[in-house]
C-alpha cells in the first residue's frame, strides 16, 4: 500500500496551482493549497474544497510558514506582465523571500522542494532555441527585471541551499503555458486573444506579429512538473519544460480567430521594452532525464479547450 504523501503547493489557487493540486489529489496526496489571492482566485480550487485531504490557506509565502510535509511545489509568484509590474518591489520580494521560506521550510523537515522557475531567465535571447547551458540576455534594470531577475535570484538560492545544506532541489524552467483556470485579465496573449475574438473586438498584436512564442498545454506542463519531482535526487536542474512548436503572434491569432469564428481583425501596437523576440525551449535535457514526459498536446487541441473554458467565464 503506498503512503499517502503530504504536499505543499504555494500559488495552489493560480492557474498553474490549482490544476497541480488537482492531479495530486487524484494520485492519492494530501495537499496544502497556499495562496494570497493576489493573481490566484478561489473559484480555481471550489470544487477541492469538499476533499478532506485538501487544505486552504490563505497565507503570503513573504511571510514564514511551518507545516509537516513531504514535498513542495514553490509556484507563488505573479507570472504575467500586467500583474508583476503592478507592484514591481512585491513581486521579488514573492520571488526571493518567498524562495528562502520555502527552503527553510524544506531544510527544518527535510522536504524534496521544486522551485518554478521561468523561461524568462533568459530574457531577449541571442542563443535560440534555448538550452539550460545558456545564461541569458536580461536587462537587470527594466521594467520585466522585478520577475526575469527575481527568478534568476530564486535559482541561485535553491542551488546554494542544495549544495550547503543538502536539500534536495528540482528547478523546472517554464515556457510559455495556457490552458481553463488562466485569469480572464491576466495579459498573456492567449488569454488576450481569446477573449478579444470572443467579444469581436480587435486582436492587438504587439509590433509587427513575427516575434514567437510556443505554447505548453497545463496538463502537459503539470505531467512534466509531477514527472521531474520524482526523479532521482541527483537530478537538480534546471531543466526546461515546455512544448518545442514554434509559432509567430500572427500565427496564433489567426488561429484563434478561425477556431472561435470571430470577426475579429487585428490592431498593431509598438512592441513592449525587453519584450523577448524569440522563444522556444530545447528540451533534450528534460527527454533524457524526465522518464514518459511529452509535452505534445496540438495548438488546436489546448486552444479549444481553452476557448471552451472562456466561453462559459464569459457568459
Amino acid at each position: 500500500m503506498d503512503i499517502r504523501k503530504r504536499i505543499l503547493v504555494t500559488g495552489g489557487a493560480g492557474f498553474i496551482g490549482s490544476h497541480l493540486c488537482r492531479r495530486l489529489l487524484a494520485e492519492g496526496n494530501e495537499v496544502i493549497c497556499l495562496d494570497n489571492y493576489f493573481t490566484g482566485n478561489k473559484s480555481n480550487i471550489i470544487e477541492l474544497l469538499d476533499n478532506p485531504y485538501f487544505e486552504l490557506v490563505r497565507h503570503d509565502v513573504t511571510e514564514p510558514y511551518y507545516a509537516e510535509v513531504d514535498e513542495i511545489y514553490n509556484l507563488a509568484c505573479p507570472a504575467s506582465p500586467v500583474h508583476y509590474q503592478y507592484n514591481p518591489i512585491k513581486t521579488i520580494k514573492t520571488s526571493v523571500m518567498g524562495a528562502i521560506n520555502m527552503l527553510g521550510l524544506a531544510k527544518r523537515v527535510k522536504a524534496k522542494i521544486l522551485q518554478a522557475s521561468t523561461s524568462e531567465v533568459y530574457g531577449d535571447p541571442e542563443v535560440h532555441p534555448q538550452p539550460e547551458s545558456y545564461w541569458g540576455n536580461v536587462n537587470p534594470i527594466g521594467p520585466r527585471s522585478c520577475y526575469d531577475e527575481g527568478k534568476r535570484c530564486a535559482e541561485t538560492l535553491f542551488m546554494d541551499y542544495h549544495t550547503q545544506n543538502g536539500v534536495e532541489i528540482k528547478i523546472a524552467r517554464i515556457f510559455n503555458t495556457y490552458g481553463p483556470h488562466m485569469n480572464i485579465n491576466d495579459g498573456r496573449v492567449v488569454s488576450n486573444f481569446i477573449v478579444q475574438a470572443l467579444k469581436g473586438q480587435p486582436l492587438t498584436i504587439f509590433g509587427d506579429g513575427s516575434q514567437t512564442r510556443s505554447f505548453q498545454y497545463v496538463d502537459d506542463l503539470v505531467a512534466g512538473l509531477l514527472a521531474l519531482m520524482q526523479t532521482d535526487s541527483s537530478v537538480t536542474g534546471p531543466v526546461n519544460l515546455g512544448n518545442p512548436i514554434e509559432f509567430t503572434m500572427l500565427e496564433l491569432a489567426q488561429t484563434i480567430i478561425e477556431l472561435t469564428g470571430s470577426s475579429s481583425k487585428l490592431v498593431f501596437q509598438p512592441l513592449p521594452q525587453d519584450d523577448p523576440k524569440q522563444r522556444k525551449p530545447d528540451i533534450h535535457l528534460a527527454k533524457q532525464l524526465v522518464p514518459n514526459w511529452n509535452s505534445d498536446t496540438s495548438l488546436q487541441q489546448g486552444l479549444e479547450q481553452t476557448i471552451s473554458y472562456f466561453e462559459q467565464q464569459l457568459v
